[in-house]
């Protein structure tokens, strides 16, 4: 198992109820698992995972990337601007 380190952050972190989690995850999960496992087990986060940003370590994640051990990952919602 990997221990990786989740931050979440602006309505992200409200539906979390809270700033950061510490997780054991598989060595093969990949963003995608991360993001049906927290849909699963944060009920109140599962909306939003279906478009959020994440990131591995400061650099943006898409889907199939395979999280790395002691992984640093950030999640926010998506911004829209004018």
């Amino acid at each position: 198992m990997n221990k990786i380190r989740l931050l979440f952050f602006a309505t992200l972190r409200e539906r979390a109820g809270t700033k950061a989690l510490e997780l054991e995850i598989p060595p093969d999960m990949t963003v995608r698992g991360l993001k049906e496992k927290l849909a699963a087990e944060y009920p109140s986060l599962r909306e939003s995972m279906k478009s959020v940003l994440i990131t591995i370590n400061r650099e943006y994640a898409f889907d199939e990337a395979v999280i790395p051990a002691n992984a640093e990952m950030a999640l926010f919602p998506p911004v829209s601007g004018g």
